[in-house]
């Protein structure tokens, strides 16, 4: 029997490495088995020589600063995810959040969380903040003004310390391109894990707008991701893992981290019909690019 079948929990093998180095524009090493230094070397050996850990609340972010501070090839970003934002007001404990409340906060421990975000933004190994936006897949109406309302406080955050904004859209795109619209976006603006069609892509390439994209573009049924791959500019276009989740394909359901990197960038260059090189070349200079360092 194959190993695969035998155990569906099982890392995936190592792909053969990338001749041209990229980085993973946005993983969770927090939430990842073993080690950071693990974690790098094993995506190192393939190619994938930087990573971009990304907070999602406040321990995660101070975690993500800690560590950018304490390795070169770590870059941080921080935030409260957009599902973390309503937990904060209503003072639900589960889920996203790590702080252990067990009170209602309001409106005044949403403040003073974004507060700390503003601190941790401001220093040097944090290079963007998010992943922020707006979910309205898990947050009912009762979330949604706190929602709104820390997407809007982020990307005031991101503008003032010239951070680059990381997006996190899901069901969402019309109100978060209303929302950057309102606010005004920063000069950098990456959509994570990019989830709209061939029609968004193309209003995002105009506005400038950063598209990342994750292991689900090798999913089956993911063809509007394929679509907007296909028309997106490849100057805008970045990959990621988003690991431990959305590992692609053949490896879906099982654990994923940075090394697995080269399988979508191969999906990537298939859909896009250009040589594997040129399209590694393109997206290491333009995560690069997109977050500053």
């Amino acid at each position: 029997m194959p190993a695969d079948d035998r155990d569906k929990n099982a890392a995936p093998p190592l792909p053969e490495p990338l001749r041209v180095p990229v980085a993973d524009s946005h993983t969770h090493l927090d939430m990842q088995s073993g080690t950071v230094e693990e974690a790098l070397a094993k995506a190192a050996s393939v190619g994938v020589t930087t990573v971009v850990q990304v907070g999602c609340d406040l321990k995660g972010s101070r975690w993500a600063a800690d560590t950018a501070a304490a390795y070169d090839s770590v870059h941080a970003t921080v935030a409260l995810h957009p599902n973390e934002a309503p937990r904060i007001v209503l003072g639900d404990p589960d889920g996203w959040s790590r702080q252990g409340a067990r009170e209602p906060g309001g409106d005044a421990a949403l403040d003073e969380a974004l507060a700390e975000i503003d601190r941790l933004a401001a220093l040097p190994q944090v290079k963007g903040v998010g992943e922020t936006g707006l979910d309205h897949f898990r947050t009912g109406e009762e979330g949604k003004e706190a929602q709104e309302r820390s997407f809007r406080a982020h990307i005031e955050i991101a503008k003032r310390h010239g951070k680059t904004l990381v997006i996190h859209d899901r069901d969402a795109h019309a109100d978060v391109l209303r929302v950057l619209k309102e606010e005004g976006a920063p000069e950098r603006t990456v959509f994570h894990c990019y989830s709209g069609d061939a029609e968004m892509a193309q209003i995002c390439a105009r506005a400038g707008y950063y598209m990342s994209f994750a292991g689900n573009v090798t999913f089956k049924n993911a063809q509007n991701l394929r679509d907007a791959l296909a028309v997106a500019p490849l100057e805008l276009v970045l990959v990621e893992t988003d690991a431990p989740f959305l590992t692609p394909v053949p490896y879906r359901g099982r654990p994923n981290a940075p090394y697995l990197v080269p399988v979508t960038v191969r999906a990537m260059a298939a859909v896009r019909g250009i040589d594997e090189d040129a399209l590694a070349t393109a997206l290491g200079a333009n995560t690069a690019r997109a977050f500053g360092y």
